[in-house]
């Protein structure tokens, strides 16, 4: 990764943290101001990079900074993400539905993915659903207690 990258990265990342940002619009303006030009492709791909999502907050819809890595610091996304935008979950033999708040399938299931989780095999997410398909039936258990514990359920 160059200077300048990282340099830019860590001027996103300091700006998502210290403001309530609800576009890539307004992100791109804040960094402009800041000396930075980059295009909609640049930045979408910077976000992707540095894990941030647009999760809903009672303030309205913000931009949020996961953790860079997978183990103990994805473990602490998921905790954090999940007594926010959790609403229910169910399961059926391996398979487990989580229900979330509007646009909050999609940091959810990232967060579960970054754990690796070997009692997970994959999930699918879309607006407000994540799709957790497990090993086995005990898996499922296992997975759906500790999902509905960090929760706070």
């Amino acid at each position: 990764m160059t200077a300048s990258k990282r340099e830019r990265q860590d001027a996103i990342l300091e700006l998502v943290s210290t403001r309530a940002i609800g576009s890539q619009e307004e992100l791109r303006h804040l960094l402009t101001e800041r000396g930075w030009d980059v295009t909609q492709s640049t930045l979408s791909r910077d976000m992707r990079d540095l894990r941030i999502a647009r999760v809903p907050t009672p303030s309205g819809v913000r931009y949020t900074a996961g953790e860079h890595s997978t183990g103990e610091e994805g473990r602490a996304v998921l905790s954090g993400l999940l007594p926010q935008l959790f609403q229910k979950l169910e399961c059926t033999r391996e398979l487990i539905v989580v229900r979330t708040f509007s646009a909050g399938a999609q940091p959810i299931a990232e967060a579960i993915d970054a754990e690796g989780n070997p009692d997970i095999l994959g999930t699918i997410a879309g607006e407000n659903t994540v799709l957790l398909i497990c090993r086995t039936e005990a898996a499922c258990e296992r997975v759906a207690k500790r999902l509905l514990s960090l929760a706070g359920r």
